[in-house]
């Protein structure tokens, strides 16, 4: 006998779907992780973007706050959906500093339960179900949820470049590019309403330069697209000026916030997302950030978003901690030293098995090149290298299904998510795994 469905048919397809594909892996994973004295030969999930390099550090100025201050009055009550005033002044104050490096109007901001509470409340408000999503590749699996379950989007996965050597000098992508992708999009009956860019980049950990997103924002303006750039990881700056790995930028670009460019042209159309999650590695308190100029996007935001909104306490908390801008300054100075050494590491083994990669500018990620391991170019066979990787190492890669690239056999890495020392073991572990495989493969 069939059994009664109760569902909705959103609620089936929710049931039905689920949210990454790696998910039971990374749980078996996460359930077996290495510990060098009671598990040896555990597992290493370096698959979800995490960032554990300096919590420990942020965890006491945290506990300090806690310990020493009171909880004000009103943390206990309501506050503006879109964050308190108090905490957007804070917010602004940081991102101006650090980020944006210019000053930040607080009524510009609206905050909400982690970045993708903040995407998918932009997409809702900017756009109609059906319109579509632009999109450079490789990107983000999970855009396609953030933005098509609630929003109902679509996802369109602009392809750029094949070869991760193209990425050497900066992302390829032209007005070209674009221009070819309205044409297909309106072709097939629907609207380029918005066009996404990551910088840093997640997976490739590069950057849009400062003149790419001038000639970009003059496009989407003059179509009245709506652009905005994820600087999710616009902290998590690598030092490409470290002696060990300065040959791989010959050609080096300043990472600068779409923020400063925002803030001459005041556009309807430019957006900039941030969250708290990644740079400073709390993705557990939900805290996601949108920036811009256009009133009408604020004022929807803050209409609608109660059911998004953050925790009165975790706002309290964190604008304790965002506000003592000296120990901001000293947190990510050694976050950023500590991500260069974890880059450094990784770098180090795959320019020694001489495996394609593209230099990283920033972000928690390597985005690598493993097709020559295929022994077909399908899916198929990279999704079956991606497990016989995790079976035989214990290591958790990210496949590149999902990520909307042409190229098969492409892999992320998240480099933040274990110790530097559980890093160079799990490192050791896949080269001794390349070496085999390659010669199996040759």
């Amino acid at each position: 006998m069939q059994e009664k469905n109760h569902l909705s048919d959103r609620g089936q397809m929710a049931a039905g779907k689920p949210l990454r594909m790696d998910l039971e892996i990374y749980n078996e994973a996460m359930q077996n992780r290495y510990y060098p004295s009671s598990n040896p030969d555990g597992a290493f999930p370096m698959t979800v973007a995490e960032n554990h390099l300096c919590w420990e550090m942020l965890r006491n100025k945290m506990q300090e706050i806690s310990r020493n201050q009171e909880i004000p009055e009103w943390v206990a009550s309501y506050g503006d959906p879109a964050g308190v005033l108090t905490f957007r002044e804070a917010i602004s104050g940081f991102l101006g500093e650090f980020l944006v490096k210019d000053k930040i109007d607080p009524n510009t901001l609206a905050c909400s339960v982690g970045a993708t509470s903040v995407i998918e409340m932009t997409s809702f408000l900017l756009a109609e179900p059906g319109d579509t999503a632009v999109i450079p590749a490789p990107s983000y699996p999970v855009y396609t949820a953030d933005i098509g379950v609630m929003a109902g989007l679509k996802r369109f996965d602009l392809q750029t470049h094949h070869e991760v050597s193209e990425l050497v000098n900066g992302f390829p992508i032209t007005l070209s590019h674009l221009e070819n992708a309205k044409k297909e999009i309106e072709e097939k009956g629907t609207r380029f309403r918005m066009l996404i860019l990551t910088s840093p980049d997640n997976p490739t950990g590069g950057i849009y330069s400062e003149n790419q997103l001038v000639q970009i924002a003059d496009w989407c303006e003059k179509e009245e697209i709506h652009l905005i750039v994820n600087e999710i990881y616009g902290l998590a700056i690598i030092n490409v000026d470290h002696p060990e790995i300065r040959e791989d930028y010959p050609k080096a670009i300043e990472f600068k916030s779409f923020g400063r460019i925002m803030k001459k042209r005041q556009s309807p159309y430019l957006h900039l997302w941030y969250s708290l999650s990644k740079d400073f590695g709390i993705s557990g308190y939900r805290v996601g950030i949108l920036h811009s100029y256009n009133e009408q996007l604020i004022a929807g935001y803050r209409n609608i978003g109660l059911t998004h909104a953050i925790s009165n306490h975790t706002q309290w908390l964190l604008q304790e901690v965002l506000t003592d801008q000296a120990f901001v300054k000293k947190y990510l100075e050694s976050f950023q030293e500590a991500l260069t050494k974890s880059y450094i590491i990784v770098r180090q083994t795959l320019k020694k098995l001489k495996i394609p990669f593209n230099p990283s500018y920033g972000s928690l990620f390597v985005w690598m090149d493993l097709s020559g391991l295929l022994e077909n170019q399908t899916d198929e066979d990279q999704h079956q290298l991606w497990l016989e990787i995790f079976r035989q190492t214990g290591i958790l890669l990210t496949p590149g299904n999902g990520f909307g690239h042409s190229k098969k056999g492409m892999f992320r890495i998240v480099i933040t998510s274990v110790t530097h020392e559980e890093l160079e073991v799990a490192m050791e572990r896949f080269e001794k795994f390349y070496l085999e495989k390659n010669s199996e493969t040759n």
